[in-house]
């Protein structure tokens, strides 16, 4: 086996197999070269080589957040680690536990005018969980250090000089890994190198070994008080926002969905299902909205108590709902952090949702809160079928056929803007994981996302996104890893369709160019570009046939490009809401 000469890229490598970091994605440099020796020359590690920092965090990230286990990417220095930000953004606000390992020029090269240099101290500081700046080996380069820098000292030994700097690292790194583990929260590990960088050896250095900080416990919190008010509350809201899969214990599910005091509100990135949940929220809401007496509906829908758990939401209408008229009580739980969405937070519960239910023991009351509403859910869902009836060939027409194709079981990634929004309208089959980048909610990095996620995962995964969100992050099939199972839908309606659907909008050139932003993209030449199978259609008819085949078994990923009218999709969807009011 070779290692790199360098003592701390020997080092990271060490901690890193000491946490069970296997998987580390690497970017290509010059700089992180004792990086990049050490790992792929360690049969421990699964490494992977992507070229573009932005496609590879995302990469990284969606492998993460499948395997619920950290995941490590590595680049060189200067302004590639910059283009990991947006996916570590993404991983802080979703809890992915994303190592982000960054070589850097030695301290005393910075700010002088050396190529491919920034201030990469801290750089990340307003979203990371924890920045471990390493100190600069003394053992290796000595004479360069010597010269160019005042960091190593006359009066003391080399050799204890480095057994301080290898002490300080390890304890850096032992809080780094720590944190990522505990918290599920992206850390960044910033290495500085000095000249030689190539240079290997055949026996690694002697590793100290440091105590591991214990765990801190989940601070539980008695609620007896707030089971008496649970319980005798005769209209109760839960609402969820992203939840991972299988996380909820099926008996508190049915006990909620059984209780004619609650009402359930999920979104299709909850993961959360029961006949008795109301998972088209914007179909509730959005007729009380229109109504002649809608304060009259409102009030009657607003609940004694709002619970909520799980990530972030994606409904606009229901977050205004509950800012306009609050409950009395607003309980969020959550085992690492809260978010007062709503302006209305009375209490926070710092635990798992799990142990927050079992601790209310929840009790059923006679109410007609549940069945009222329920009502009006029956009539809007027979209504949205009426409407599918009536309607042309766009983009809604075209993700009801879609959502009702994909195979059970699948694991399903959504891009944001319009996709995210009409996937909230259609009902998902269970089997099926669904996942999207809410944490920032940005169009980019949908599809490497989906392509990390889909490396380990046990069943074929399915991408749904819009075109610009598609071109956006076309080098994400730049990737030598993409099952031949993995499968895209791009519903393209040329350019960017959700701002057609926001206030404002209007048929001008400037619309056009600056919010829509219309293209002539070939969909059809990237697709072949990155030896996609590609199929195109048009039409209600053509997209039936499409979808019969489109998840057979294929020597090659497939992406199904849908066309859609760009002039009347929004028109489509406003008026949705009308037929159902």
């Amino acid at each position: 086996m070779k290692y790199s000469s360098i003592p701390t890229a020997q080092t990271v490598t060490y901690y890193c197999k000491k946490y069970g970091i296997k998987d580390i994605i690497i970017s290509p440099g010059s700089r992180n070269a004792p990086l990049t020796i050490s790992f792929t020359e360690n049969n421990f590690f699964k490494c992977y080589s992507i070229v573009d920092e932005r496609c590879a965090a995302f990469f990284a990230l969606g492998m993460a957040q499948n395997k619920q286990k950290p995941v490590a990417i590595v680049c060189t220095s200067g302004s590639a680690l910059l283009n990991y930000y947006p996916a570590i953004a993404e991983a802080f606000y979703s809890d992915i536990p994303v190592i982000i390992i960054s070589a850097d020029r030695p301290s005393y090269k910075v700010d002088i005018g050396d190529g491919q240099t920034i201030r990469q101290k801290g750089v990340f500081e307003n979203h990371i969980g924890y920045s471990a700046n390493l100190k600069l080996d003394v053992s290796h380069a000595t004479e360069t250090i010597k010269k160019q820098s005042n960091l190593i000292f006359e009066n003391v030994g080399i050799e204890e000089q480095q057994k301080n700097v290898q002490k300080f690292n390890g304890i850096e790194l032992n809080k780094a890994f720590q944190t990522t583990i505990e918290a599920k929260a992206p850390v960044h590990i910033n290495v500085p190198f000095e000249e030689p960088l190539y240079n290997i050896v055949k026996v690694p250095n002697k590793q100290l070994e440091l105590p591991v900080p214990k765990s801190k416990e989940d601070d539980l919190e008695l609620i007896n008080p707030f089971s008496e008010i649970w319980n005798t509350a005769k209209r109760k809201l839960v609402l969820v926002g992203v939840h991972e899969p299988n996380m909820v214990e099926k008996e508190y599910l049915s006990q909620l969905a059984n209780d004619p005091s609650v009402i359930v509100l999920t979104e299709t990135t909850s993961n959360l299902h029961n006949d008795n949940f109301f998972p088209s929220i914007d179909s509730l809401i959005a007729p009380i909205e229109k109504s002649e007496n809608k304060d009259e509906l409102f009030k009657q829908l607003k609940p004694d108590v709002l619970l909520t758990f799980g990530g972030l939401i994606v409904s606009k209408k229901i977050k205004n709902f509950i800012r306009n008229y609050p409950p009395k009580h607003h309980w969020h739980v959550d085992s690492k952090k809260v978010y007062d969405t709503f302006f209305c937070l009375s209490h926070y519960f710092k635990t798992s949702i799990n142990n927050f239910l079992s601790q209310l023991k929840l009790v059923p009351l006679e109410s007609n809160y549940f069945s009222y509403w329920n009502k009006v859910r029956e009539h809007y869902e027979n209504r949205r079928e009426a409407y599918l009836k009536s309607i042309p060939f766009s983009d809604m027409l075209a993700f009801s056929k879609v959502a009702k194709s994909i195979p059970q079981n699948y694991q399903l990634h959504l891009a944001n803007s319009s996709t995210v929004r009409y996937a909230q309208l259609f009902d998902i089959h269970s089997s099926i994981k669904v996942y999207c980048n809410r944490g920032t909610s940005g169009i980019d990095g949908s599809t490497s996302t989906a392509v990390g996620a889909s490396i380990y995962n046990t069943t074929p995964t399915l991408l749904i996104t819009g075109d610009l969100s598609f071109l956006y992050d076309s080098n994400g099939l730049w990737n030598a890893n993409i099952r031949e199972d993995f499968r895209i839908i791009v519903i393209n309606n040329d350019g960017g369709g959700i701002f057609r659907i926001l206030p404002g909008q209007e048929d001008t050139d400037n619309f056009e160019t600056y919010f829509e932003t219309r293209h002539n993209v070939s969909i059809k030449t990237l697709s072949e570009t990155y030896n996609f199978d590609h199929e195109y259609v048009a039409d209600e008819v053509e997209l039936k046939l499409a979808l019969n085949n489109f998840y057979n078994k294929s020597e090659k990923p497939k992406i199904l490009e849908i066309k859609t009218p760009r002039i009347i999709n929004n028109k489509i969807l406003l008026s949705y809401f009308d037929f159902i009011s």
